[in-house]
């Protein structure tokens, strides 16, 4: 069969689409910016991949008309204000798109809507749900609530507050009831809906077998992880201060710690489990899906992590506009230095930033981080995904990757922290050589101003970073 899969780079796309492979389906990929897609070398010969914006309908006439099933995983809480009218717009570009094609059956991933009353992400996705069940094809929405996984945003969320704070004061939305679900078993409802006529023009609800409030969710991952964790819940915090609560204990971005905590007042719980016995699915405690997220962590095996999304950061941008570095109107410090061994000052360079650090005053990294996050930054909690391997598109502390190639020796990072203008930062390998430039287009006076502010650090972290890239210790 021929499967259109949407966000084939999200957290569940990536997830579903070697499933898909391994079943025999032949997938095409909808990419916003083919760039960013790094599918896994055992798919790339049974897949086809197409650039699409949902909100661009010229863009919607490459979708093939012969394809069999869909998924749509398109979902965005960030940049834009109005991201719920765009959520909408795009529901109805790709229904129409839909109509025209031979589409049996689509499925969507949704979220667990128990109330009248939503917030406004759970209002937008039910409104994406009303808008895509009106076409001429089969339709079926699965409804999950919090997803627990490894690179998982409710998992990440959990671990930055579990393991960073022994004694917690938070919000009175902690004693919401939720049931969370392993990514394993999202990934198996997915794949196992797709073309069961019992699942055609009906909702479902997925979750795991668990109802626990926030706060027993917190308290059952610190006894997982041995710690011992203290938590007291105030009445008196109000959803604008349990979002920075949120955001400046984890990493997620301030208008997406609105969006969860606006969430998070309202309980996710299944309505039954009916899928379960139409699918024949047995899902798991939620021990069980803490336990192989920490295995796969352990061993660096995470697929993919909602970090990597454009949706972690403060921009909305397509890759493709910003891996040419501008030489007019920019600033730039260039620094060279000859390697002792090419393979050891690759692999160095292809670990920096996350555990790793920046091989030179980890501190004054830290204080930018800190400094961008009372700006409204991402800071540096995001880490990196795999401390080993780097992939275009992957975020690294507060850079983004635009350019991984290690057998071209280049490596290009764009920040997205809080800057007075934009900002590169490339390794590249010539003649012998460690390559290191920093580049910054300055926006206005205050973007001038700002660089020569910083200007007498660079002596001491970029020398002394890319000594220690260079050498052998």
């Amino acid at each position: 069969m021929r499967i259109l899969l949407t966000g084939a780079t999200g957290y569940i796309g990536k997830r579903l689409l070697p499933v898909l492979v391994e079943a025999g389906h032949h997938v095409i990929c909808c990419v916003r910016d083919i760039n960013r897609f790094n599918p896994p070398n055992s798919v790339k010969s049974k897949i086809e991949v197409i650039e699409v914006d949902l909100l661009d309908q010229d863009s919607l006439t490459k979708i093939p008309k012969d394809i069999d099933g869909a998924y749509y995983l398109v979902h965005s809480m960030s940049n834009s204000a109005d991201y719920d009218k765009l959520e909408r717009l795009s529901a109805i570009n790709f229904r129409f798109a839909m109509n025209k094609t031979n589409l049996k059956h689509l499925i969507y991933l949704s979220g667990i809507i128990n109330e009248v009353k939503l917030s406004k992400h759970l209002n937008s996705r039910r409104n994406v749900e009303i808008e895509l069940r009106n076409g001429r094809y089969n339709f079926t929405t699965l409804r999950a609530g919090i997803i627990i996984g490894e690179g998982s945003s409710s998992f990440e969320i959990i671990r930055d507050l579990v393991e960073k704070l022994p004694i917690m004061i938070t919000p009175k939305w902690l004693r919401t009831k939720s049931q969370p679900i392993g990514v394993t078993d999202v990934i198996s409802f997915l794949y196992k809906s797709l073309f069961n006529s019992e699942t055609y023009a009906k909702n479902f609800d997925i979750g795991g077998p668990d109802i626990l409030s926030y706060k027993e969710i917190l308290l059952k991952f610190a006894n997982i992880r041995n710690l011992k964790r203290r938590i007291f819940i105030v009445p008196v915090m109000t959803p604008r201060l349990s979002s920075y609560w949120l955001y400046f204990v984890t990493s997620i971005s301030y208008k997406l710690s609105i969006a969860l905590v606006n969430s998070m007042k309202i309980e996710v719980i299944c309505r039954d489990n009916k899928l379960e016995k139409i699918l024949n699915i047995e899902t798991e405690k939620l021990e069980v899906s803490l336990e192989k997220a920490f295995s796969k962590i352990e061993n660096n095996q995470i697929i993919s992590s909602w970090k990597d999304s454009l949706i972690s950061g403060n921009m909305d941008m397509n890759i493709s506009d910003f891996i040419n570095v501008p030489i007019f109107g920019c600033f730039k410090d260039v620094r060279e230095e000859s390697y002792d061994s090419l393979e050891g000052c690759l692999d160095r360079v292809w670990r920096i930033g996350g555990a790793t650090g920046w091989y030179c005053g980890d501190w004054l990294w830290k204080l930018r981080g800190f400094i961008d996050k009372i700006f409204g930054g991402v800071g540096l909690r995001r880490g990196r995904t795999n401390e080993i391997e780097l992939f275009v598109g992957d975020a690294v502390d507060f850079w983004r990757v635009l350019y991984a190639n290690k057998k071209e020796g280049r490596l290009l990072l764009f920040a997205e922290m809080k800057l007075p203008g934009e900002a590169w930062l490339e390794f590249k390998i010539y003649e012998n050589k460690l390559i290191q430039t920093a580049t910054f287009r300055p926006k206005g006076l205050l973007g001038r101003l700002y660089w020569y502010c910083v200007l007498p650090f660079h002596g001491y972290i970029f020398n002394g970073m890319l000594l220690n890239l260079a050498k052998e210790k």
